[in-house]
């Protein structure tokens, strides 16, 4: 027959029943499962990196640069974590090292006591770059240890940037502008110290301005206490001019009712008003008089008081025997009556000439005392019926008498007022002048203080270093990157193949052990048959398996560890082959179970277990990237802790991983085991199914 109709008759048969047809929906959908499986898996780890356990060592102390604290460790512990590369854990040195050590944390970031400090000195006399401390354990993950090359430069990076930022801002200061910055300063003071020189002398002009205004407050002082003595004068003739208008009316009124029977004489109260009137026109005419001729009076006076003096010096202080009895006493009477009158017209002169408003107010008001008077005598004819309207006039007179009294002791009052606030404008601007002759000699210690910052600024240009190109470019070098990565690794694999055999040694022992129970069956047919011990059935079916995966352990090393090009070197070369003997012994247990129990359908079941055995191992990437599935049957197959023991003894490291892994394949091989016996024990029975079976593969 053939090849095209048995390839027919094979798919034909797998039309026939419901099992066949489902064995060929999981061939059809096996690749697919293994090809979403493994990309779902390894799709976005990095997204993941947060949930990977990384050690924080912030032991940082800062340092104090220019009155401020520096912490830059604190800074990048929180930036750290505001970041959340990882899912980082801040615990003490010693935490860390234990916990990356016995597997709790992949990796340790550390920044020592002195990080800040050496991050500061980029400023000093001794620049040094501050290092960060990586530290990895290859035997707990490879993987981790690369992704940490990639954060740390970044986290490198950034504090880089971080710290040159702000010590180029704060620290370096280029010293050559400040070299001719300070220069710049020192012409500056010297300019200083010439105008505070001006500003010196100025204060001394002001000085003396100052005693000048006070001499002439002095003075202005003086005049106006000799205007308040004459205003004195002034208010007493007033008030005298006062009480005679009050006489005046007192008379009137008085005489209101004597005169009533007499204003039937028109003529004879007319003449008496007309003579009113002409008596205040000859007063107010001589008022002016009395303003002009008073300068004319005061000087002649003074002049006669200094003619009395004269004679009385020369004949009377030293008397002539000749002169009659009683001379000389007349002369010194003489001289001092003319000294009195001097000073009494000097003050009428004084007064008259410092009041003329005063003067003119009270001209104005006996200009209308004369016009009311001529008003009266003009209406004399008619007074007999308003007597009583003259009666108030007088009145009114009076009235204004009283008030130009009143207004000439306001006048005394405000020039007393004033003579009082000069006497305090003079004592002010002496207090003035005080403060500028103190003001001159602060200026003479700007002036000496100005001359000193000069001299002190012109001696710091020549002490403040000019760097040259070389030394500016060894100073920027270190700015630009004080920071470096100090990486550590525990139980470092020596490259790529390395880190990742322990995750594909096993999966080629699970290959293996699947190919042969392809070609050996699973329970010997004819112990079955002959009602053998359900353990001896299974053991037969296992020791071959276990025999052939032995011999393929011991190949599979040998290339690996010879084989040019490859070199695979151990930390525990026989307990590594020792514990890969117990791996397959193990694998060889469970696929005997799955063959065994489900016959055909076993095989895609032990596909199935593959794939998710290695999508839950860890062995590329960690498991906390994985989603949550895979972290959740992760503690509960077989290769997870086959992977984490061949790390430690591949790499090196704490072997407690290995006996727990020994201590669970043992368990997952005897429970194996004794699943193979139960099977067996029920495969004794034949059926119909067993003869003629639906799918046979």
């Amino acid at each position: 027959m053939r090849s095209p109709k048995l390839a027919a008759l094979e798919l034909k048969r797998f039309g026939r029943g419901k099992l066949p047809r489902a064995a060929l929906v999981a061939l059809l959908l096996l690749p697919l499962l293994y090809g979403a499986l493994y990309l779902w898996s390894f799709w976005d780890p990095y997204s993941r990196l947060d949930k990977v356990p990384v050690a924080l060592v912030n032991a940082d102390k800062g340092a104090d640069v220019g009155g401020e604290h520096l912490d830059v460790g604190g800074e990048i512990t929180r930036n750290l974590r505001e970041r959340k590369t990882f899912d980082w854990r801040e615990v003490s040195a010693e935490e860390a090292a234990e916990g990356l050590e016995d597997g709790t944390y992949f990796l340790s970031l550390t920044m020592p006591a002195d990080f800040s400090q050496k991050i500061a000195s980029s400023g000093g006399a001794d620049p040094t770059t501050g290092a960060l401390q990586v530290r990895t354990n290859d035997a707990n993950n490879y993987i981790v240890g690369s992704i940490s090359r990639t954060v740390f430069s970044e986290v490198r990076s950034a504090a880089s940037t971080k710290a040159s930022r702000k010590f180029l801002d704060k620290i370096f200061v280029s010293f050559s502008d400040l070299h001719d910055k300070t220069a710049e300063a020192a012409d500056g003071a010297d300019k200083l110290k010439d105008g505070a020189g001006k500003a010196q002398q100025g204060a001394k002009d002001l000085a003396d301005g100052l005693d000048t205004a006070k001499e002439k407050t002095g003075e202005l002082t003086g005049g106006l206490k000799k205007l308040n003595e004459g205003a004195a004068k002034l208010e007493t003739g007033s008030r005298q001019v006062a009480d005679g208008t009050q006489k005046v009316a007192d008379v009137v009124n008085g005489a209101a009712d004597k005169a009533r029977p007499f204003v039937k004489d028109p003529k004879n109260l007319a003449d008496t008003a007309k003579l009113v009137a002409d008596t205040a026109k000859v007063v107010n005419s001589h008022l002016d008089k009395a303003v002009e001729k008073a300068p004319a009076a005061a000087a002649v006076t003074k002049q006669v008081s200094g003619l009395a003096d004269t004679n009385y010096t020369r004949y009377c202080v030293k008397p002539d025997p000749q002169l009659p009895a009683g001379f000389c006493d007349l002369q010194k009477k003489i001289k001092d009556d003319a000294a009195q009158a001097a000073l009494l017209t000097g003050d009428v002169n004084t007064v008259l000439g410092n009041s003329r408003g005063d003067v003119t107010k009270l001209k104005g008001q006996l200009t209308d005392l004369e016009n009311k008077a001529r008003e009266l005598a003009v209406k004399a004819p008619a007074l007999a019926g308003d007597l009583d309207a003259a009666v108030a006039q007088a009145n009114a007179l009076n009235d204004g008498a009283h008030k130009v009294a009143a207004g000439v002791a306001e006048l005394h009052k405000g020039i007393g007022t004033a003579a009082g606030g000069s006497g305090k404008l003079g004592e002010g601007v002496g207090k003035l002048g005080d403060g500028a002759q103190q003001l001159g000699g602060g200026m003479v210690k700007l002036v000496d203080g100005s001359g000193q910052l000069a001299g002190g600024l012109h001696d710091g240009v020549g002490k403040i270093p000019d760097y040259d190109q070389q030394q500016r470019d060894a100073r920027t070098q270190v700015m630009a990157d004080p920071v470096q990565l100090a990486n550590q690794a525990l139980h470092k694999a020596p490259n790529y193949g390395t880190g990742f055999a322990p995750y594909f040694i096993p999966l080629s022992l699970w290959v293996g052990a699947m190919v042969a129970y392809m070609l050996i069956a699973p329970m010997n047919k004819r112990a079955l048959a002959a009602g053998a011990s359900p353990w001896r059935i299974a053991l037969a079916g296992w020791l071959p398996v276990v025999g052939l995966g032995a011999a393929q352990v011991g190949a599979l090393m040998s290339v690996l560890h010879w084989a040019p090009g490859l070199g695979l070197k151990m930390a525990h070369p026989a307990l590594t082959i020792g514990f890969l003997v117990l791996v397959t012994a193990c694998f060889a247990a469970i696929i005997q179970w799955l063959n065994a129990k489900f016959g055909a359908a076993g095989r895609i079941l032990v596909l199935a277990v593959l794939m998710l055995q290695l999508t839950s191992a860890g062995g590329t990437y960690p498991v906390q990237t994985s989603p949550d599935f895979f972290n959740g049957i992760h503690p509960y197959l077989p290769m997870s802790y086959i992977v984490e023991s061949l790390r430690r003894l591949i790499t090196g490291g704490d072997l407690t991983p290995v006996w727990q892994g020994c201590a669970v394949l043992v368990a997952f091989t005897a429970g194996a085991l004794a699943l193979t016996a139960l099977a067996a024990r029920g495969k004794q029975v034949w059926t119909m199914d067993r003869l003629h079976p639906e799918l046979s593969l």
